[in-house]
């Protein structure tokens, strides 16, 4: 479950700049945003792979 605690932390802390960039129209928040989501996709192509091999050696 340690994978998944990564994944709602990462989401959590972008939730101020969600709000800034949406509601406030602040781009730096945007540009947080954007990073956060990048780094949301590395993170779940990690689980992936991890889930993937997991299952394929029997684990």
């Amino acid at each position: 479950m340690a994978r998944f605690d990564e994944v709602k932390d990462l989401i959590l802390s972008l939730e101020g700049d969600f709000d800034k960039f949406y509601s406030k129209g602040n781009q730096a928040a945007g540009t947080r945003v954007r990073k956060g989501m990048q780094d949301l996709k590395t993170l779940a192509q990690d689980i992936r792979s991890e889930v993937q091999n997991k299952k394929n050696t029997g684990e």
